[in-house]
């Protein structure tokens, strides 16, 4: 039996998944890397994107990151995310509803407004989620 890497996805508002899984593929700045079992260290940081968690050949978990920093050390990979949400468990509709909600807010607050600067970012943040979801 393929020895398993230890993984951990932990946002501010909670731990989205601890375990062992066979390989894992994050969006980091630089490009997209995978880690497996025994993986040299490294520490890197980690753009929008979808995190695959896959067991054998099949993805077992996706999870949406916004942001963060991936660990990766001897006992396994850990990632450090600004904000994370299970794409199995995050409703469509509820994303274009915040996303329309972000959208009128920097609207009506215009771009040279006080918080234009994180509206734009929520919104990027939003749009890239609801990309994720399509694929």
């Amino acid at each position: 039996m393929a020895e398993k890497l230890h993984f951990s996805l932990v946002s501010p508002a909670k731990e989205l998944f601890s375990g062992e899984v066979d390989h894992v593929i994050a969006p980091g700045t630089e490009g997209e890397f995978g880690v497996l079992a025994n993986h040299a260290p490294f520490m890197t940081t980690l753009k929008n994107g979808v995190v695959r968690v896959l067991d054998g050949d099949s993805t077992k978990m996706r999870l949406f990151v916004r942001g963060g920093f991936a660990d990766v050390t001897p006992a396994g990979l850990t990632i450090l995310a600004e904000e994370a949400v299970d794409l199995g468990s995050t409703d469509a509709a509820t994303v274009d509803a915040q996303l329309e909600e972000a959208k009128e807010k920097l609207l009506a607050e215009g771009k040279d407004g006080a918080h234009a600067g994180a509206l734009q970012a929520q919104i990027d943040y939003l749009t890239d989620l609801k990309a994720a979801l399509v694929h």
